[in-house]
Parts: structure tokens; sequence; C-alpha cells
């Protein structure tokens, strides 16, 4: 990132670019206010402090951000690491602006260490989140311009830094739908975490890649020239490399074999509405065979954190498997920036309706809750920062749960009673055995017994949700100390 070349000059025209009506002079006073509290100060790699809330800023304007946000963003570090208050913040420029950065203040520097530090962490990135989820889109934005400075840190610093930033950072904008930042802390955080698998999969990729870039070319002209007959207007139609840190997922999941892998470029059409998108999918099949089992239909069946799309693999020229994902604008928008879609601008110049964003703060409240009573580490990364699902229930209500749940975590998240009565469940209309791992896209049904007393302790093998777990836990105890009231009354030995 050429830090040198950013300027408030560039950072100004770049906002510019998407909303001429900002008030220009009140961001060249902020960053001048910024420039002016950290006069002195120099980061680790020698450069004036002031270039990394300029950098920071420059990301979310690359995102069309409201410039509320971005002023924010420029004074983020200012209580903190200067002798200027949030007070001075909001006498200068106001109480929004002075909210967002007390929210960042909030989250600041953190003096626990291991587990603590970690949970720590997340209780006051929940608490923040639930207050005011701009918060947040800042401190992405200034942890994605950190890792890109990480080098000048020392080695064990650097490696902290990043697994934050993959285990807590990256998993929290998954959640937002933040799919831009999610990939960027990722793949920032990848090279330092694990650098030689780092490597491992750069370099497997950018041989699979090799000399393909005609062929995908070939391959969108092909599709253009299609859709055009069909009188389907396309408003872009781009190939997308997949990111490392998530190709290496993948690779761990298939075994390592990258000819297992479709997705290493993706082709991405977007359209103007919904109708196109299908239309889109047909002309897509009719042109080249389908992979059976690839048609993901996430328009219909949005993700958990809004994601919708259509996905297919064909297998196109010379039999080659393509992955296609097929969009409208706004989708696009809403899988790239996630929550972030909510303050962005379009290219009329035009704020997004604001839409409902209540589900996050209820989010938010529910992980804060549940890390009051974790302590577990390994449990907690399962709970709520593992990759998610989703399944349906028969009425096609959508029922987010970790990789990995089973049919008892399902009835669990539905009710405790259908938990505890729990006796069999049907997944796609076929008898599964309790201990199914759940998949994407299941329609999953749960069968009960109204006279069953509780669930089986064998269930806490297999099960992968805190709720679950502490249900079947809890009901044990109450067994087990049922019997022992039992023997109490019993006469003991030597009794009379």
């Amino acid at each position: 990132m050429p830090h040198r070349t950013q300027t408030i000059n560039g950072l100004i025209k770049k906002i510019e670019s998407y909303d001429p009506k900002a008030d220009f002079e009140m961001i060249r006073l902020v960053y001048d206010y910024a420039k002016d509290a950290h006069e002195g100060q120099f980061r680790k790699s020698g450069e004036p402090y002031i270039i990394h809330p300029l950098a920071a800023a420059y990301i979310l304007a690359n995102m069309s951000i409201d410039p509320v946000i971005i002023m924010a963003t420029l004074l983020h570090d200012v209580p903190e690491d200067t002798d200027r208050t949030l007070e001075d913040l909001e006498k200068n420029f106001g109480k929004e602006i002075a909210s967002l950065v007390e929210g960042i203040t909030k989250l600041g520097k953190l003096k626990y260490r291991g587990v603590e530090r970690y949970i720590e962490n997340l209780r006051k990135m929940f608490i923040a989140m639930a207050e005011d989820v701009r918060v947040m889109i800042i401190k992405f934005a200034d942890r994605i311009h950190n890792l890109t400075t990480l080098d000048a840190l020392p080695p064990q610093k650097r490696y902290r830094i990043a697994l934050e930033s993959l285990e807590i950072y990256a998993p929290i904008a998954n959640r937002l739908g933040m799919d831009e930042m999610k990939g960027e802390l990722e793949d920032l955080s990848f090279k330092f975490v694990y650098p030689k698998e780092y490597e491992r999969v750069k370099k497997m990729r950018d041989e699979k890649l090799q000399g393909k870039e005609k062929y995908f070319k070939h391959i969108i002209n092909i599709t253009e020239k299609e859709l055009k007959k069909s009188n389907i207007s396309v408003i872009s139609i781009h190939g997308r490399n997949k990111k490392l840190y998530s190709l290496h997922k993948k690779l761990i999941d298939k075994n390592n074999e990258l000819g297992r892998i479709y997705d290493i470029v993706a082709i991405r059409i977007i359209v103007d509405n919904v109708a196109k998108c299908y239309a889109t999918l047909g002309i897509l099949h009719s042109i080249w065979k389908p992979i059976k089992g690839r048609i993901k239909d996430y328009i219909a069946q949005p993700k958990p954190n809004g994601y919708q799309s259509l996905h297919t693999t064909v297998f196109a020229e010379g039999g080659e498997p393509v992955e296609f994902q097929i969009r409208t604008l706004e989708m696009n928008e809403d899988a790239e920036y996630g929550i972030a879609a909510h303050w962005h601008y379009d290219e009329h110049g035009s704020r997004r309706p604001q839409k409902d964003i209540k589900w996050v703060q209820e989010l938010a409240q529910i992980q804060k809750d549940i890390l009051n009573k974790l302590s577990d580490l390994e449990e907690m990364k399962v709970d709520f920062l593992q990759s998610r699902i989703f399944v349906l229930t028969p009425k096609g209500d959508v029922i987010d749960l970790p990789e990995g749940a089973t049919p008892v975590d399902f009835a669990y998240h539905i009710h405790s009673d259908i938990g505890n009565k729990c006796t069999g469940a049907r997944v796609n209309e076929k008898m599964v055995s309790l201990d199914t791992e759940l998949r994407n896209g299941d329609i999953v049904e749960v069968l009960t017994d109204k006279n069953r007393k509780g669930p089986s302790p064998d269930w806490a093998k297999f099960v992968k949700t805190h709720t679950a777990k502490t249900h079947i836990s809890n009901f044990a105890k109450s067994k087990n100390g049922g019997l022992s009231r039992f023997f109490n009354i019993l006469p003991k030995k030597g009794d009379k």
C-alpha cells in the first residue's frame, strides 16, 4: 500500500467522487486537528503517526463510506495517544463524531494476557457492536492498515496481532457479512501466523492460474455474447481469484486435492434485477453442462449474514470446471461491504436506504451474554467464531449454526424442550442418526417423544453448540443429584 502517496487532498478527492455534497472544509479541519495532535509521534516504521489514521480513512473511502465515519477514523487514536480529550473532540466536531471515537477508545489497549485477553477483547467488541456497529467498521480499517505494517514490529508481537486478527477480527467481519474486509484481514494475517502454509498455498494457486488468463477471458466473451443475444444487459462481468486463506481452509477440507476445488477463479456476473439473475443462470446451463450438486440459490435462501447470490459450476470449454456467481448490484455491495453497506454511497452519490439493523444489536447482545458464561477458549471459538452454516426448518425458517453442528444442536436452538425430548431427525426427508453433521441448506425436521425424560449423556460427545452442551450437562447433574439424594436416605452400614 503506497502510504506516501496518500494525502488529505487525495482523500477529499476520493470522497468527492461519491459524495459531492460532503462538508470538505470540516474533513480538512478534522485532518489538521489530528495531524497537530499527533505532531512529534512516529510509527515503529519511522513514519509520522498521522500516516496511520489517514491510511485507515482511505480504506473506508475506497468503500464509498459516509464521511462522518471517515472523520471519526482520522481522529480515532487522538484521545488515547495524545493530550486531547473526548470533550475536546465533542466541542470541536460534535457529539456524533466524538461518540464514534469514544467507541474506539473503549476498545482500547488490553491489559490482560492469554485467555483473559481473548475473552476481554471479544466482550469489548460485542459491546461496541451493540452500541454502534460503525465503531467496528472503523476498527477493521484500523486493523487492516496495522497488518500492512507488521514488518516493523518484533516477531512475537507480529504473531500475536496477526493471530488475534485471524481468530477474532476476521470471524466477526464474516458474521457482519463484510466479505472484502474479512478476506483482507485473513490474507494479511495468514503469512505471519502460518508462513510456510502461506507460501505453499500461494505457489499452488499461482501455478494453477499460470497461463489461464486467456482461457477465462474467452469464457467471459462467450458469456457476454450469449447474454446479449437474450437481451440481458450486464452491469459487469469479471473473474475473481480465491483469497489465499480461504483456499488454505478449503484445501484442508478437500485433503489437499487442488483438483477438487472449482472456485480458484470465480466469474462474477452483475445484472440489474433478480429476474435477470435467474435468466442468466438458465442461459449458462444452456451453453454448458452444470456440475451436479454445485447449484446454490442464496437469493431465495440467503446466508445468515444476509449474503445473496446464485452460484453454479459448469463444465466449460474443454471440460474445465468454472464457477459463476450471479447477483444484482445491491447484492454485490451487500456481499462485499456487509453491514457497512448501510453507510455506503452508490454511483449516483446517494446514501443507501437504511435497513433494519436491529439484528446486529441482538447478535451482539447474545454473544456478550454467552461470553459472560464461557471461560473455555476452544468452546468459545467453536460456538460463534467458527465458520457458520445455515439450515432450514420444514417451514423454511433459516437457522444459523456452527460448522459441524448436528440435529441435536438444531433441536436445542429451536427450544430446550425440543432438545430434551428429541428422539430422531429427518434431514432432506431422510431419517438420519442424531450425530449426523448438518450441511448448508439442509432441511431438518426433529422427531420428539413427549414421554422422554431428557437428553442422553452420550450426546455431549458430538454436539457443537454451547446451548446444547449446557442443557445436556445440566440434565446429567440434576439426574446424578437425584440419585445421590436417594442414596443419602438409605441406611448406612452401622446405622440402627
